[in-house]
C-alpha cells in the first residue's frame, strides 16, 4: 500500500503525545484536527488513522481513546446548523462521536474516504491506488462522496420525457443518415473490380454501368447529408431544451430549499452549478451523446458489412478492440475523479469572484487589493494543477488509442495481401475493407475520446443532481391548511429549537395578541433574532409549534404564509433596478400611486423625487448609490406595500440617522394600529411605545410587560436601558465609552449563536 501523506499538517500540541500511543509496527496514514469538545465549545482535539486503530484524543480531560479497526466499521459524516458530526459504527451501536466547525468538513471528507479503504482492505476487499491521493485542496468544496457514476446521466431522462416524440424521429434519421454514409465503400468493390481493374487491363466499360455507380455514390452523399442536417438541428433544439428545463428545475428547486441550506453554501459554487454545468450538459447532450450514438450504430452497421463481405478478414479488423476496451476502462476513474476535482477548483475560483467583487468598496477601503489577487491565483494555481494531472493521463490515452487503430490496420493489410495473394479475396475487396475499416477505426477513436467528454458532463450531472435531492428542512405539508383574513395572532407554546449541538430557545411561551406591538430586547446572543425567523419560518421549531390565528404553522403552505408578513431586516437588500421596481418587489402589480403611498408612510418619497428619474432611476447592484438610511426607506416601503398582518422590524432604524429615526417613528406610530408587530431595535427608546416588551436571555423570556412597568422592576431591561443611557450620556460629553456594554441585537441566528 501506497503511504499517504496526512491530511492536515502535524501542527497539533498533541502530535507529540500521538507518537507515544502507537504500538510496535503501527503506523499513522492521517490526522484530522477537530476543533469543539463533546460540550461544543472551542478546544483542540485530534484523530488518527493507523494501519490497525482509530486513535482520538479528546480535550478537556477526556485523553486519548482507541478504537481498533474491524470489517464491518463506518466513519460517517453529517452536519447540521452549521456544525458537523463524524460518527464511528460497528455493526450494532455508535463506538464514539466528535464534532467540529465546517470549516473542518473538506478534511473530514478525505479522512473518512481513507478510513473507508482502510476499512475495505481489512476486509479482503481489493482497493486501488489512486495517484492522486493526498493531494486534496483545503478548499471547501461543498458535497464530496464517491465519485460520480456514468449511470448518473440517465437520471436527466426525467428531463427527456417531454421530448421522447422528437427524440424518436431524431433517432429514425439518425439511423438513415448513418446507413446511408455506408453505402459509398460498398460501391468501391464493383467500381474497383468491374471498371477500373478490367480498364487497366485494356478492356472496354460501360458508361452507363460507371454513371450509375458514380450516380449512387453521389446518392448516398446527398442523403447523408439531408438527414445528418435535419438530425443535427432537431437534437440539437432538443438538448437545449432539457438543458433550460434542468437549469429551471434547479433553480426553482433551490429557491424553494430553507436558509439552513445556503448557511452552508458559497455562491459562486452554487453560480457554478446552475451556469457553467447545466451549459456542459447541454453540450454534451447536442453534439456528443449524438455523436456517441452514431458511433454505436456505424461500428454496428459497419461490423455487419465486414462480416458480411469476409468473416476472417473482419475477424483480423477487430483485434485492437480487447486493448482500446481495456485503456477505455482504465483512465474511466481517473477521469471521472479528475473532472469532479475540476468542477469543485472551478467553484472555488467562482466563489473568490462571487466574494471580491460584490464587496468591492470594502475591498479597496481596507487596501486589500494584493491579498484578493493572491486569493484568486491560489485557486487558479489549484485548478492549474489537477488539470495538469488530469491531462498528463489524458494525453497518453488519446496516442495509445491511435496507436493501437494503426497496428490494427497494418494487420488487415497484411491478412489482405496473403489473401489476394491465395486468390481468395479481390482487390475490389480489399479495397472496400481498408475504406470501411477506415471508417471503422474513425468511430472508435471518436468513442474513445467520448469518454472524457462523458466523465465531465457525468460530475456535472452529479452536483446539479445534488442539488435536486436536498430536501428542505421546511417542508410544505401534504394537505396544506387554508390561510385567509388573518388577524395576526401569535402563539408560542413550549417553543425549543436549536441550532447544531446549541439550544437556543428553551421552552418558551408567549402569547401575541392581534394589532399588538410587541419588542424584543436583550444581549446580543440571547435568541430574539432566531425568535424572528422561527415566526418567518425560515427554520422549524425543535418542539413545541408556532400558531398563527389557531393555526399550526407547519399546516400552513409556506408562499401562503409568509404573503402576510411583512419584514425589514438590519442590512437592508437592493436589487438591480428601478425605484418602483424594488419597492413593488413583494406586490409586482401595484400601481404607481400604492408605490408612492409605501413610499410617503416610509419617508422616501422627498428623496426619491431628488433622484434624476424619480422612481423610475436605477440603483445599483445591492443598491449601490444609495445611502444606508435612503435603502433602509425603500426597504420599509417594500414591506408596507403588501399591506401585511405582520410586521417584523429587525433592527429597521439602525442603519438611519436621528432625524431619519423620527421620521420613520413617526410614519410606524400611525403603522402598527392594527397591524401585529414585532421589533428589534438597537435604541431601547424606539420601544417605548411598544404595548409589551419581551426581554430574552440565553433563549428564555426573563421579563414580560410595558417599559414604565419593566423600568420600576429595576430587573434585566433597567439594567440594559440604564447602560445604554450611559453610553449616550458619555458620548454626549465627549467621553470614551468603549468599556461600556452596548446592546447591538444581531439579526442572524448563526452570528448570536457562533
Amino acid at each position: 500500500m501506497q503511504d499517504h501523506p496526512p491530511v492536515v499538517e502535524a501542527t497539533h500540541p498533541q502530535t507529540a503525545a500521538l507518537r507515544s500511543q502507537l504500538l510496535a509496527g503501527e503506523n499513522v496514514l492521517a490526522t484530522l484536527e477537530v476543533d469543539l469538545d463533546a460540550t461544543g465549545r472551542f478546544a483542540q482535539g485530534l484523530i488518527a488513522l493507523t494501519n490497525s486503530r482509530l486513535l482520538a484524543y479528546e480535550p478537556g480531560g477526556g485523553g486519548w481513546a482507541a478504537f481498533p479497526l474491524s470489517a464491518g466499521q463506518s466513519l460517517r459524516l453529517s452536519d447540521h446548523g452549521g456544525l458537523a458530526f463524524m460518527e464511528l459504527f460497528d455493526t450494532q451501536r455508535r463506538l464514539a462521536r466528535w464534532r467540529f466547525t465546517l470549516a473542518c468538513n473538506p478534511l473530514a471528507v478525505r479522512f473518512v474516504g481513507l478510513f473507508d479503504r482502510e476499512v475495505q482492505r481489512l476486509a479482503g476487499h481489493g482497493v486501488r491506488d489512486d495517484e492522486d491521493d493526498g493531494e486534496e485542496s483545503g478548499f471547501d468544496f461543498g458535497e464530496a462522496g464517491a465519485p460520480p457514476s456514468t449511470w448518473v446521466l440517465l437520471r436527466l431522462w426525467r428531463f427527456a420525457r417531454p421530448y421522447q416524440g422528437q427524440l424518436l424521429l431524431g433517432f429514425t434519421l439518425m439511423l438513415g443518415a448513418t446507413g446511408a454514409t455506408l453505402v459509398s465503400p460498398y460501391l468501391t468493390m464493383p467500381l474497383m473490380d468491374k471498371v477500373l481493374i478490367p480498364f487497366q487491363n485494356g478492356q472496354r466499360i460501360d458508361p452507363g454501368y460507371v454513371g450509375l455507380l458514380l450516380a449512387g455514390l453521389l446518392g448516398a452523399a446527398l442523403f447523408s447529408w439531408a438527414l445528418g442536417w435535419a438530425k443535427t438541428y432537431l437534437l440539437s433544439l432538443v438538448s437545449e431544451r432539457i438543458a433550460a428545463d434542468l437549469r429551471t428545475a434547479t433553480f426553482e428547486h433551490l429557491l424553494g430549499l430553507s436558509l439552513e441550506y445556503f448557511g452552508n453554501k458559497r455562491t459562486g459554487d452554487l453560480m457554478s452549478r446552475i451556469g457553467s454545468e447545466t451549459d456542459r450538459i447541454s453540450v454534451f447532450l447536442s453534439l456528443h451523446a449524438l455523436d456517441f450514438i452514431t458511433d454505436v450504430l456505424m461500428l454496428a452497421m459497419t461490423t455487419i458489412i465486414l462480416f458480411s463481405i469476409h468473416p476472417g478478414l473482419a475477424l483480423a479488423t477487430l483485434v485492437p478492440l480487447p486493448f482500446i476496451a481495456w485503456l477505455i476502462h482504465l483512465v474511466r476513474d481517473k477521469l471521472r475523479t479528475g473532472f469532479e476535482k475540476i468542477d469543485r477548483v472551478w467553484g472555488e475560483i467562482t466563489n473568490v469572484l462571487a466574494d471580491t467583487i460584490p464587496g468591492i468598496r470594502v475591498v479597496k477601503a481596507f487596501a486589500q487589493e494584493k491579498r484578493e489577487a493572491a486569493r484568486f491565483r491560489e485557486a487558479n494555481a489549484k485548478n492549474l494543477q489537477v488539470n495538469d494531472r488530469l491531462n498528463k493521463t489524458w494525453s497518453l490515452f488519446t496516442p495509445s488509442v491511435a496507436l493501437l487503430t494503426e497496428m490494427g490496420l497494418l494487420v488487415v493489410w497484411g491478412v489482405g495481401i496473403w489473401l489476394i495473394s491465395h486468390q481468395s479475396i479481390t482487390v475490389g475487396t480489399l479495397t472496400a475493407f481498408l475504406a470501411y475499416i477506415g471508417r471503422f477505426y474513425g468511430r472508435l477513436d471518436s468513442m474513445s475520446r467520448i469518454v472524457s467528454v462523458t466523465q465531465k458532463a457525468a460530475a456535472g450531472a452529479k452536483r446539479i443532481f445534488d442539488i435536486l435531492d436536498h430536501v428542505s428542512n421546511v417542508p410544505d405539508p401534504v394537505n396544506p391548511q387554508p390561510f385567509e383574513n388573518v388577524t395576526g395572532a401569535i402563539s408560542m407554546q413550549g417553543l425549543d429549537f436549536r441550532y447544531g449541538s446549541r439550544s437556543v430557545i428553551r421552552n418558551l411561551n408567549l402569547d401575541i395578541r392581534p394589532g399588538e406591538m410587541v419588542g424584543l430586547v436583550g444581549h446580543s446572543g440571547s435568541g430574539k433574532s432566531t425568535l424572528v425567523n422561527l415566526i418567518c419560518r425560515f427554520y422549524d421549531v425543535t418542539e413545541g409549534a408556532i400558531k398563527v390565528d389557531g393555526v399550526d404553522l407547519r399546516r400552513i403552505k409556506v408562499s401562503d404564509y409568509r404573503r402576510h408578513i411583512g419584514l425589514v431586516l438590519q442590512e437592508p437588500f437592493l436589487f438591480f433596478g428601478t425605484i418602483a421596481e424594488n419597492i413593488a418587489y413583494g406586490k409586482p402589480d401595484a400601481t404607481r400611486d400604492e408605490i408612492v403611498a409605501a413610499a410617503r408612510a416610509a419617508h422616501a418619497h422627498e428623496f426619491i423625487l431628488r433622484l434624476p428619474h424619480g422612481y423610475d432611476s436605477l440603483v445599483g447592484e445591492r443598491g449601490q448609490g444609495l445611502s444606508g438610511g435612503e435603502r433602509q426607506r425603500i426597504s420599509i416601503a417594500r414591506a408596507l406595500l403588501i399591506d401585511p398582518a405582520i410586521l417584523i422590524l429587525d433592527e429597521a432604524t439602525s442603519a438611519v440617522d436621528t432625524e431619519t429615526e423620527k421620521e420613520i417613528q413617526r410614519a410606524l406610530d400611525n403603522l402598527v394600529k392594527g397591524r401585529t408587530t414585532i421589533a428589534i431595535a438597537h435604541r431601547l427608546s424606539t420601544l417605548r411605545k411598544a404595548d409589551r416588551l419581551v426581554v430574552m436571555d440565553r433563549g428564555e423570556i426573563v421579563e414580560l410587560g410595558p417599559h414604565d412597568e419593566l423600568i420600576a422592576k429595576q430587573g434585566h431591561y433597567w439594567r440594559l436601558w440604564e447602560a445604554q443611557a450611559r453610553r449616550v450620556d458619555a458620548e454626549a460629553d465627549g467621553e470614551d465609552s468603549s468599556g461600556l456594554m452596548v446592546v447591538a441585537p444581531n439579526p442572524s441566528a448563526h452570528t448570536e449563536n457562533a
